[in-house]
């Protein structure tokens, strides 16, 4: 992966969204919950799910990854019924026991979910999504937002 690059970026977000949901782990750990990094967490999480969704798997299906897409499509359901949970947990109890759990399985699912991203779709993305749909990605990446209502294909 290239400084600059398409994957980059993605993995740039990835490190983000996980730094504010850690941000809150600890806080919620040490007795006193911050919650504005998870809730900025959660909504940079579903655009980032959305940029995916509307702006990458597409052109990487119609390269042929079909079957990858399809495994991150519904990985990304079971995410976006997670970030849910926890921010219904956190609404109703920063500091509880729900909102840990929540958390810890958020958590895992996203190592596990990013890994594969990071490995197998991202390094594509590259060589698949160029010209003006990568400037496109570029774009909205800078400075885009997820259209209100928006939930993913597998939520």
């Amino acid at each position: 992966m290239s400084e600059g690059t398409l994957s980059a970026a993605l993995e740039t977000e990835h490190r983000q969204i996980d730094a504010g949901i850690e941000a809150y782990a600890k806080s919620a750990e040490a007795g006193a919950p911050e919650i504005e990094p998870v809730l900025q967490a959660m909504g940079a999480l579903r655009r980032h799910i959305y940029l995916e969704e509307e702006m990458v798997f597409p052109a990487l299906r119609e390269a042929g990854l079909v079957a990858p897409v399809f495994v991150m499509v519904r990985e990304h359901g079971e995410i976006w019924r997670a970030m849910d949970g926890l921010e219904k947990a956190v609404a109703d109890d920063p500091a509880g026991v729900a909102a840990a759990d929540v958390c810890r399985e958020l958590v895992k699912a996203l190592e596990a979910h990013n890994m594969k991203e990071e490995v197998i779709l991202y390094p594509q993305t590259d060589t698949i999504v160029t010209g003006d749909a990568s400037q496109a990605l570029q774009d909205f990446l800078a400075s885009g937002e997820m259209p209100a209502g928006w939930t993913c294909q597998a939520a």
